[in-house]
């Protein structure tokens, strides 16, 4: 078992239905370690972690792809290492874009020094799609439903990245077409990433980055993973590695994903940070799902004491 994951306890598994949520980029901020650092466990892994982290006081670098990638892994795995002990044994652990490499490490499958490590050298790759004289974007769109805007979006050279609803989603796609594209009745946002992820912009990314999944160690995963690009629960390597590679240049089906969680049987949802758009997502789709994010709270006690009713 590699270091960070639970005991394996049948028993406990079977009985929870918490789901761990493992953000990926938009809700970083300067301050998005310290609830972690005041947890002597999670102090000190962020001291482990801290020679291969970048400075983030620089608001520039705070949006930056190959900053924020191995920046938010931390965070996230900061939170689970303090709280871990004290949470039940999650029944799923599922991850939003990079997120979904920290789920791996969530559920045991790598240890948090190789998740960043992986995390950074993905950021590089992904990077490496971008031509210096072809910039990239990504779009929120929301208002009209998603399935009768590939056409539209196709035309402008955009690709749906990630599915959130039947009306909403995030496309990526040339940064040159992003302000002249227009779609009646559409709300129509850009967000401040710079590579079209989970396009075919990133195809040249998969290979290479499978290629460095296959040497890692990949520990015993004590709770499946959810795959962003199918929403079918993950349990081994190889399907790890084809859904995390895979998912650089596939869109993610997000909604989907809450649909499984819910049909899963889950309860209750508790989102690392940083930020709360997945638990925010996950309750307006799923009333029924107690959700909360990290961010939700001032204290680890808080968090814990919250996490005691599951």
């Amino acid at each position: 078992m590699l270091p960070g994951a639970q005991p394996d306890n049948p028993a406990t598994a079977m009985n929870s239905r918490l789901l761990i949520l493992c953000p990926g980029q938009g809700g970083q901020h300067a301050a998005m370690y310290d609830l972690a650092r005041s947890d002597p466990h999670g102090a000190a892994l962020l001291s482990q972690l801290a020679p291969m982290l970048p400075g983030l006081s620089d608001p520039a670098a705070m949006f930056s792809n190959h900053n924020v990638q191995p920046a938010i892994v931390a965070s996230s795995l900061a939170m689970w290492e303090a709280l871990r002990r004290d949470c039940p044994q999650p029944a799923l652990v599922a991850g939003y874009s990079i997120g979904e490499l920290t789920a791996y490490s969530v559920a045991g499958a790598f240890t948090p020094e190789r998740t960043v490590a992986l995390a950074a050298q993905r950021a590089a790759l992904m990077d490496a799609c971008v031509a210096g004289d072809s910039p990239q974007a990504m779009l929120a769109i929301s208002g009209r439903r998603t399935a009768a805007l590939r056409p539209q979006l196709a035309a402008h050279g955009f690709h749906i990245a990630i599915e959130t609803g039947e009306d909403s989603c995030i496309a990526g796609g040339p940064a040159a077409n992003a302000a002249s594209l227009a779609i009646p009745g559409a709300r129509i946002a850009q967000l401040p990433v710079a590579v079209a992820s989970h396009t075919p912009y990133l195809r040249a990314a998969v290979e290479p980055f499978a290629s460095l999944l296959s040497q890692e160690a990949f520990g015993t995963l004590q709770a499946p993973v959810l795959g962003g690009i199918d929403a079918a629960p993950v349990r081994d390597k190889a399907t790890a590695i084809g859904h995390l590679s895979r998912q650089l240049a596939e869109a993610i089906l997000w909604a989907d994903c809450m649909d499984a969680c819910a049909e899963r049987g889950i309860t209750a949802a508790l989102e690392l940070g940083p930020g709360s758009a997945l638990s925010k997502m996950l309750l307006a789709r799923h009333p029924g799902i107690a959700c909360r994010s990290v961010a939700d709270f001032r204290s680890l006690d808080g968090i814990r004491n919250w996490l005691a009713h599951f």
